[in-house]
């Protein structure tokens, strides 16, 4: 028979899930139970310091109070209707989020990956239905090192063989060209591209931010070329990088951003495309669907983030809250840390590999009562959430430090 989870420990809750569930991350061998503000608790009880923040999902970090209060008092109200039916709290959301982003229209979707795919349905569309590019040739423009989500589709155009390994055959009609290279995107942009698809700042590549005046170029470039600039700011967007979004660095407006993670407020999947008018006007009804895309419980979380960010609070935070990460880690450069990047409160932080690797590290800090994350080789990223004081970040450097001093010596 099987035990209550409240009877487990840690160890025997992480062994039991190996004969059940199939595998797709690899977590950390903590076992979360508890969380609150920046801080999560384990089933033994012990406290450690968030500095991932769910991949930017918990920007306003673990049961934020506003957030609670909106999602309970929809709650005891309404919580699902599909789009078959409108709903109370659905055109309050699309306005703001549009008023938000500076944009005209909203396709409100779930998951990150659902609005990557809702995003190149709708830029393929309006290459047919607007800029008469012949049927079934529509091309989109993507980076390399890019990480848009796991679909097929989207793994399609992915340059990780971990990612695309055993999952074709590969859907056509994708470019891939070197990321931060305005040249060779100009040489790949031709009359069937549908859009240029980039994140401002490559995340899961660890944080590579391009050089000042790329955006700008890419943004210059698609409308002199006459196709779509599809902005993927669901890890950069809603605060993390000291702005609302990411783009936001260049001035630069996209045809079409998609958002997520954070949009949700950590509480409920919540992601959408966001575009000019001409651009989503393309979809007919029945054309594109979600069930759960814009239910009022989500509808009603994802109002309560945009009063959050209409404030500007968070953007401010992350913005000064960046300055003491980037002194600190730039400290550390030399003393373990071989190179970093960062914008707001986001961190590629490359470690020695002589000292470990991001597995390693990440583990190492772990054991201190810091949760990170590492990526590729000997990288590990830094996202708190935007509500971490001064201090509390202040105390994860130090645990860095630390560990970059003891691990492999």
């Amino acid at each position: 028979m099987t035990a209550p989870a409240h009877e487990r420990t840690s160890d025997d809750l992480i062994k039991a899930e190996e004969p059940v569930l199939a595998h797709n991350y690899h977590p950390l061998p903590v076992v979360v139970a508890r969380a609150e503000g920046t801080w999560v608790e384990d089933v033994e009880g012990r406290r450690y310091l968030d500095m991932l923040a769910g991949y930017s999902a918990l920007n306003f970090g673990h049961r934020h109070p506003a957030l609670i209060e909106a999602a309970h008092r929809q709650l005891d109200r309404l919580t699902l209707t599909s789009r078959a039916f409108h709903n109370d709290r659905l055109a309050e959301f699309a306005e703001r989020l549009a008023e938000l982003t500076g944009l005209d229209m909203v396709l409100p979707m779930n998951t990150g990956a659902e609005a990557v795919e809702s995003g190149i349905k709708v830029a393929r569309k309006w290459a047919y239905d607007v800029k008469g590019v012949a049927a079934d040739r529509a091309t989109i423009v993507v980076a390399a090192e890019n990480f848009h989500g796991r679909t097929t589709t989207i793994v399609s155009f992915s340059t990780d063989e971990t990612a695309r390994s055993g999952f074709g055959p590969f859907t056509p009609g994708f470019r891939i060209v070197p990321y931060n290279d305005l040249a060779a995107l100009e040489e790949a942009v031709d009359e069937t591209t549908a859009a240029v698809l980039l994140e401002p700042i490559q995340g899961e590549a660890g944080v590579v931010i391009p050089d000042d005046g790329y955006l700008a170029g890419v943004r210059e470039l698609t409308r002199r070329k006459g196709c779509l600039f599809i902005a993927d700011e669901i890890q950069s967007g809603l605060g993390r990088t000291g702005r609302t979004l990411a783009v936001e660095h260049e001035d630069v407006v996209p045809d079409v951003l998609l958002l997520g993670k954070a949009l949700g407020g950590g509480i409920v999947p919540v992601s959408a495309v966001v575009a000019r008018r001409e651009v989503l006007g393309v979809l007919r009804p029945g054309e594109h669907g979600s069930t759960f895309g814009g239910n009022p419980l989500a509808a009603a979380v994802g109002t309560a983030v945009v009063e959050l960010l209409e404030t500007g609070e968070f953007q401010r935070r992350a913005a000064d809250l960046g300055q003491i990460l980037h002194s600190g880690l730039a400290e550390l450069v030399g003393r373990g840390v071989t190179g970093f990047r960062a914008r707001g409160l986001w961190a590629g932080v490359d470690v020695d590999p002589a000292i470990g690797t991001g597995r390693e590290i990440s583990e190492a800090l772990m054991r201190e009562g810091v949760l990170v994350k590492d990526t590729h080789g000997s990288t590990i990223r830094l996202a708190p959430p935007l509500t971490i004081t001064a201090d509390e970040l202040r105390s994860a450097l130090g645990s860095l430090e630390k560990v970059l001093g003891s691990t492999g010596r």
